[in-house]
């Protein structure tokens, strides 16, 4: 990742005053739907994109060591080496931007990738992950054990709570303490904006998490009800702008949750690209958080370089 976010004072004058007009976005993001549109051999170049900027993720309650490896050696291989050949992009070293696991499965996959000979970072959920409603101690504690395990990202989540409340300055606090926690690890702060009740909140949260230290601000857990959707994407890039503007310091951007299809990539590819510019699209400051997402990537690369759907047998590692 790029250097990290050193954050700034806690300035509740940057949010005071903050108004978002839903109607105003959702008409944006639909303006770039229909004029932001890609075809054939630039589809596939974006694909391919959508692919580094991954991190490949499994949270389930059943994880075991086996599955862990075997999306470690995924994350190295994330397209059949035959595909990538076709298209002449077989020495180019994509790989996915990173994997995401629980903390109880770190080890596992820190192994697996040194065994793979790679250096895929190992990202892990932790403080509180998914509802943030543990006592603050336990989730510092939790973040410490996952960077202790080998974790080199971690992806915390907020009291949605404080957000809902307006208790602004405690929520700096809490998001500064778990920052300190992490150490030398990138933290990427998870906002659940689904709960978060309104846009106007979006928008603070996001300002509030980037001046405590957050070196990327991620929609959701992929546990809401309500995960990613575009135009949550636009406010939260609409600040990570603002705050780039008044600070000069770059935060990262990450969607996740429901992200399952190949359209669904290039959406975000191009709203990032419209919101925040080239600069943004690449991993150290965009990522797509999925655990189906790969698996419809290699299905539309199938398609392109062959000119056939693939079935099962095509993609046994899909």
């Amino acid at each position: 990742m790029a250097a990290g976010n050193p954050g700034t004072a806690l300035d509740l004058g940057w949010i005071s005053k903050v108004y978002v007009n839903r109607a105003a976005v959702e008409r944006h993001v639909e303006r770039i739907q229909e004029q932001r549109t890609v075809k054939s051999n630039w589809r596939a170049a974006w694909l391919l994109k959508a692919v580094t900027c991954m991190d490949l993720t499994t949270l389930s309650g059943d994880d075991t060591p086996s599955n862990v490896h075997r999306m470690c050696y995924k994350a190295k291989h994330p397209i059949r080496e035959d595909l990538l050949k076709a298209m002449d992009m077989h020495d180019k070293g994509i790989t996915v931007a990173a994997v995401c696991v629980y903390p109880t499965r770190v080890t596992d996959a820190v192994n697996a990738l040194k065994a793979a000979g790679c250096n895929i970072p190992v990202a892990s959920v932790a403080g509180g992950f998914p509802s943030g409603q543990m006592p603050l101690q336990t989730r510092v504690a939790e973040i410490k054990l996952a960077v202790e395990y080998g974790a080199r990202e971690i992806d915390i989540v907020i009291n949605r709570a404080l957000v809902l409340t307006g208790q602004w300055e405690e929520l700096y606090e809490e998001i500064r303490q778990c920052r300190e926690a992490c150490g030398d690890a990138h933290m990427k702060t998870i906002l659940s904006t689904g709960e978060l009740g309104s846009l106007g909140n979006v928008y603070k949260a996001s300002m509030i998490a980037m001046m405590a230290g957050s070196d990327f601000i991620k929609t959701s857990t992929g546990k809401e009800v309500v995960n990613a959707t575009l135009p949550v994407g636009v406010v939260m890039m609409r600040a990570i702008r603002d705050f780039y503007w008044k600070t000069g310091n770059k935060v990262g951007f990450k969607p996740a949750g429901g992200i399952r299809t190949a359209k669904d990539a290039i959406s975000w590819l191009m709203l990032v690209h419209e919101e925040l510019g080239v600069e943004w699209l690449k991993p150290e400051l965009f990522r797509l958080g999925a655990s189906s997402l790969l698996e419809d990537i290699e299905k539309q690369i199938f398609l392109h370089v062959t000119g056939n759907y693939a079935v099962c047998h095509d993609l046994p590692m899909a």
